[in-house]
């Protein structure tokens, strides 16, 4: 979530809430990926309420809180009958490299960490925030 469907900046108030920001169309490409019949879920070190709250608006699961993403990635896809091979994950930050490293396609927004960028096989043209998710489904798109 933060760093592919935001900035990776976060604004907080007095008050300690945080806020993000998102790029509209990553939901409409969310949504049409459904059509597809493709799971998604969001795979997130933090346990904010802002994540949660855009997973729920975009009808998308969420394992949040996570140390190991690899461990929830193989769990996930074990309990859905999913083949690793079979899988996309994008990813922007070093939390990331172990997921990247056990999918089947490795995506990266523009602006993502190098050593990220170094293991892609699908780089963006987009940076974080910015739109990463849409630019994935048009390039899913044009291959269907």
């Amino acid at each position: 979530f933060d760093g592919v469907m935001t900035d990776n900046c976060v604004w907080i108030d007095e008050d300690g809430k945080e806020s993000v920001s998102v790029n509209r169309s990553d939901g409409y490409a969310i949504a049409r990926i459904k059509d597809w019949g493709i799971r998604q879920v969001i795979i997130s070190t933090e346990t904010n309420p802002v994540v949660k709250r855009r997973a729920e608006k975009l009808k998308l699961e969420i394992v949040s809180g996570v140390a190991d993403k690899a461990e929830v990635m193989k769990k996930y896809c074990e309990a859905h009958g999913i083949e690793l091979e079979e899988t996309v994950f994008v990813g922007n930050d070093l939390n990331d490299i172990s997921a990247m490293r056990i999918a089947g396609i490795k995506a990266a927004p523009a602006d993502a960490e190098k050593e990220i960028l170094e293991i892609a096989d699908w780089i963006s043209e987009r940076k974080g925030g910015f739109g990463v998710i849409r630019d994935l489904y048009r390039t899913l798109n044009i291959e269907r």
